[in-house]
């Protein structure tokens, strides 16, 4: 923004500062008068521009009293913008201006006094206002954009943070499955042999006493009680698999 603001300024400058050939006639002789008038105030207006160590000053009388008024600067543009930023330059203190104003340079700077407009310069103003406008909406546009940035990246961040807890609940509910799982299979084989061992003990004693039929009988009914005990791990296995698959579902 600085850059573009120093190009344009030096593009009004060059458009500003035409040389006397190419100004009509009207002006041309104002910028000889003017220079004509300012020649017996030269060493004020280098005093002047020796003190503020600039490169130069706009210089002129006062339209009104015919004072002399020197703003030094390094360039008509620099030196107008810097009487604006003072107290003196402001809208209700200005001094008057006539249509066309010399800069003057500093007395070992070889070059001829520079001729300007007042319209010139009140076309700097607006220009520098307008890019400092524009700036500042450049400027809350880029702050804008970097707070958004945060925001979103705080969300994926979230977001990121919320999946990783979900998968790790997951995994952990997927582990407690398995156990459960590995601990039922191994039950109903230790279930199984047993039957085995049962029914073979059974055969054996189906010929012998009333008191072996009688613990026949008991060992049936715990074999009954191992199996109801079976189904209802079984219903509460195949519950905790179909809330997994929900949660499996839910996540995806």
């Amino acid at each position: 923004m600085r850059r573009l603001l120093v190009v344009l300024s030096l593009a009004v400058v060059v458009a500003g500062c035409a040389n006397h050939s190419l100004v009509p006639k009207e002006q041309a002789v104002a910028i000889k008068n003017q220079d004509r008038t300012l020649a017996p105030h030269s060493a004020a207006i280098q005093d002047t521009i020796r003190q503020s160590g600039s490169v130069g000053a706009l210089a002129f009388l006062d339209p009104g009293d015919g004072h002399l008024v020197v703003l030094p600067g390094d360039s008509p543009a620099e030196a107008w913008a810097r009487y604006l930023a003072s107290p003196s330059g402001s809208p209700t203190d200005r001094v008057s201006m006539p249509p066309v104003i010399s800069f003057v340079h500093r007395a070992d700077v070889p070059k001829a006094p520079e001729s300007v407009t007042y319209s010139f310069l009140q076309q700097q103003e607006t220009l520098r206002t307008t890019l400092a406008a524009l700036d500042t909406e450049v400027r809350k546009l880029s702050d804008s954009v970097v707070a958004t940035r945060r925001e979103t990246q705080t969300s994926i961040a979230t977001a990121r943070e919320d999946m990783q807890k979900a998968l790790d609940s997951l995994a952990e509910d997927l582990a407690a499955a398995r156990k459960f799982m590995l601990q039922t299979a191994e039950l109903g084989r230790l279930n199984q042999e047993m039957n085995v061992e049962n029914t073979n003990a059974i055969r054996k004693l189906s010929a012998a006493s009333q008191q072996v039929s009688a613990n026949s009988a008991k060992l049936a009914d715990t074999i009954r009680q191992l199996s109801d005990s079976l189904e209802n791990q079984l219903k509460e296995l195949a519950a905790r698999l179909d809330a997994i698959q929900k949660r499996i579902s839910d996540v995806k």
